[in-house]
């Protein structure tokens, strides 16, 4: 029993112009973060609205057959894929109250996640403020009991003092006290972050919708051993490695360049309809990407929503202030596709102009790069099928980004990557 899965019922609430795709993406991501949480879809509901119902969002049509479904199948929460005004979520509870389901939205799911899986004590401060900031509004779940008048012998609420303004009080407390504990752990990262400026270690950040593969991008580059899963939300906490980049001599000039240490840090994925207030609760594990030197974009270009889900990451990013920061476009998991043109592409856009003068050092790959293998013996080395993806099309989309096509898990171009962030680097 203690293994059974929550059964859930998904609901979301669409605008009528929203596509057939679009609308079936949005609930296999809906039952992606519930199975993460460790629950089970067993129904799914698309409501096409133009207007959400001011009382439950879902109107009280649905609510009913909700309710009765709920009942037959013994479902334990009803999750809407949307973010719900306290109001409504209260009057979804009282609803479902009969057939013991309670009612979450999209954000209660995200932060029941995160709260699963923190593992720091700054993760699981964050997730607190997060959930203060989400639920504080809440308290008129607390019914009508919160709305009688304090004052009584025991109670901290003076004379003519709601329940309600009493909890809200408390709540304003927990939340300067865990804001004050946040900004210790902010002070010693700083401290962390001042010294390596100081001995000018440049420092590399990830970022990308999550399950873009941001954890298999930090471990092929670095080796360090960070979990790795094919779920949403795999980490919450940052994690840093180090790459390290040999030294090299340029063969036409003799000239000399020394290897150098970088810091990569991999932090938490992004997704798509994280309200604001959310974002800053994070901000403490935000703070290695928002003072990186560059960032790296993981996107997953078997994703069919890949266009969508980079729209969704540079807003977050604009949000938090670092849009305009140096940045490279990695497209992961090019193992996953069939791409036609991607040959070519990477010996046209692979070749940067180096610092020294336009020239690249002398090796194998260098050579690879410049066309001076045969296509068999290049289509052989990085090990590509024939091509469906139009990537000179994306190289030409995102050319400011310098995109780059690499497998994380094949281990394949990754060379290619490590030279355009040394190319990149301020």
């Amino acid at each position: 029993m203690m293994n059974e899965k929550v059964k859930a019922i998904l609901v979301d609430i669409i605008d009528p112009q929203t596509s057939k795709l679009d609308a079936l993406k949005r609930l296999e991501e809906l039952e992606s973060l519930v199975n993460t949480f460790g629950g089970v879809a067993i129904i799914k509901v698309i409501q096409k609205r133009s207007i959400p119902d001011y009382e439950t969002f879902i109107g009280k049509g649905k609510v009913e057959e909700i309710l009765q479904e709920g009942k037959e199948r013994q479902a334990q929460i009803v999750v809407v894929n949307n973010i719900l005004k306290p109001k409504q979520i209260f009057n979804l509870d009282e609803a479902f109250k009969s057939a013991k389901m309670k009612a979450w939205d999209r954000i209660d799911l995200i932060l029941k996640i995160f709260d699963k899986h923190a593992q720091s004590s700054l993760a699981k401060l964050q997730i607190e403020l997060a959930s203060i900031r989400h639920m504080g509004p809440r308290i008129y779940n607390m019914g009508i009991e919160l709305s009688q008048q304090t004052g009584a012998v025991g109670l901290r609420g003076g004379a003519g003092e709601t329940n309600i303004e009493v909890m809200k009080r408390h709540l304003q407390g927990q939340e300067l006290n865990i804001v004050k504990k946040l900004k210790h752990y902010q002070l010693i990262d700083e401290g962390h972050r001042k010294r390596r400026k100081k001995q000018n270690c440049k420092t590399v950040a990830l970022v990308g919708y999550t399950n873009a593969g941001k954890s298999s991008i930090m471990h092929a580059l670095t080796g360090k051993d960070v979990y790795i899963a094919d779920k949403l939300f795999a980490t919450l906490d940052t994690r840093i490695g180090r790459l390290y980049i040999p030294p090299k001599e340029i063969s036409q000039n003799g000239e000399y360049i020394p290897g150098k240490e970088l810091l990569i840090s991999d932090t938490i994925g992004f997704i798509q309809d994280l309200p604001p207030s959310l974002i800053r609760a994070f901000k403490s594990t935000l703070s290695e990407t928002m003072e990186a030197d560059l960032i790296l974009h993981i996107i997953d270009i078997s994703d069919e929503q890949m266009e969508k889900k980079i729209e969704v990451v540079e807003e977050i990013l604009d949000q938090i202030g670092i849009h305009d920061k140096p940045k490279i476009y990695v497209f992961n998991k090019i193992d996953l596709i069939e791409h036609a043109d991607v040959i070519a592409s990477m010996q046209k856009t692979l070749i940067k102009e180096s610092r020294a003068a336009g020239l690249l050092p002398a090796g194998r790959h260098t050579a690879k790069i410049l066309g001076w293998l045969a296509k068999e013996d290049f289509e052989k080395e990085i090990a590509v099928k024939k091509p469906s993806k139009n990537i000179a099309g994306l190289i030409k989309k995102y050319k400011e980004f310098t995109p780059v096509f690499v497998s994380a898990e094949r281990k394949v171009n990754l060379e290619s990557l490590i030279n355009q962030i040394e190319l990149s680097l301020p």
